[in-house]
């Protein structure tokens, strides 16, 4: 070893947190922390590290490597960063839009309609033909959460059919309802009727295209299919195209409502199908 490389090895390890400090904390996985500091999913950082795009201290990384507070992380060269301050953002997506950066087959991808200083990435689908809120953002951990169907998280949505809806159909629906296609039965849930061809339905689990499903399962088909609200989020006044940042008490209680502790960086955490 020459005097450069034993002088960067010497900083090296100056810069490196004692053993017997780095005993004593936890860590975290890398592919949690690769997905929370890069707003991929957990299966896409799996991915990464698999194909050998991400390097600790300089080394590639291995699926069971722990990221300790001063372990440089990098994905594809670029330093990754344990920012504390996460974006989400609620849009209005419009119907006819498909959720995709990229697509050659659909008419309009969320690149073409939604548009922020920084890359964000959806948190729960909305088909192209459904229109209404999307959770937006760079966090990992909440993309994660929201896409897991088995953690029974409220989707409230307004349903407007081809023709009336009977007192039945909605019973049969709301007690859940066998879907053949996917052989599964539905979970019960709220269904409330707000005109003669309308209701609202409030889902806890995120079987794909489930509301078009459950209705077509009962003689209706579905004109106009619009999410109004995720966990405590809602889509409040806002217009197709239009989006607002979550902050404060609510960007707090979203968090909590998701099970994942916090917006840091270092907080702990998908299937939400297409409605």
């Amino acid at each position: 070893m020459n005097r450069t490389q034993r002088e960067s090895s010497t900083a090296a390890a100056s810069l490196q947190t004692p053993p017997q400090d780095r005993a004593r904390e936890k860590g975290m996985r890398l592919n949690v922390f690769v997905a929370a500091a890069s707003g991929c999913s957990r299966r896409e950082a799996d991915r990464l590290i698999e194909e050998g795009r991400v390097c600790t201290d300089g080394r590639r990384g291995m699926p069971g490597d722990r990221v300790y507070a001063d372990t440089a992380v990098t994905l594809d060269g670029d330093l990754l960063t344990r920012s504390s301050d996460r974006t989400v953002v609620a849009y209005y997506k419009p119907a006819g839009v498909t959720c995709t950066a990229a697509d050659p087959h659909a008419e309009r991808t969320l690149s073409d309609s939604f548009h922020y200083h920084k890359r964000l990435t959806y948190a729960g689908r909305l088909d192209r033909d459904s229109e209404g809120l999307l959770l937006m953002t760079d966090d990992g951990a909440l993309i994660e959460a929201a896409m897991r169907g088995g953690r029974g998280h409220e989707k409230e949505y307004l349903v407007r059919t081809d023709r009336p809806v009977r007192e039945e159909q909605l019973r049969r629906m709301s007690e859940g309802i066998y879907l053949k296609d996917l052989d599964r039965r539905t979970l019960p849930c709220s269904i409330q009727r707000t005109g003669d061809k309308s209701f609202r339905i409030v889902l806890t689990q995120g079987l794909n295209r489930q509301i078009r499903r459950m209705c077509r399962a009962v003689g209706l088909r579905v004109v106009r299919l619009q999410r109004v609200r995720v966990l405590n989020i809602a889509l409040g006044a806002m217009r197709p195209g239009e989006y607002r940042e979550i902050t404060g008490d609510e960007l707090r209680e979203l968090y909590r409502q998701a099970g994942i502790g916090g917006s840091e960086g270092w907080a702990g955490t998908g299937g939400d199908r297409a409605q």
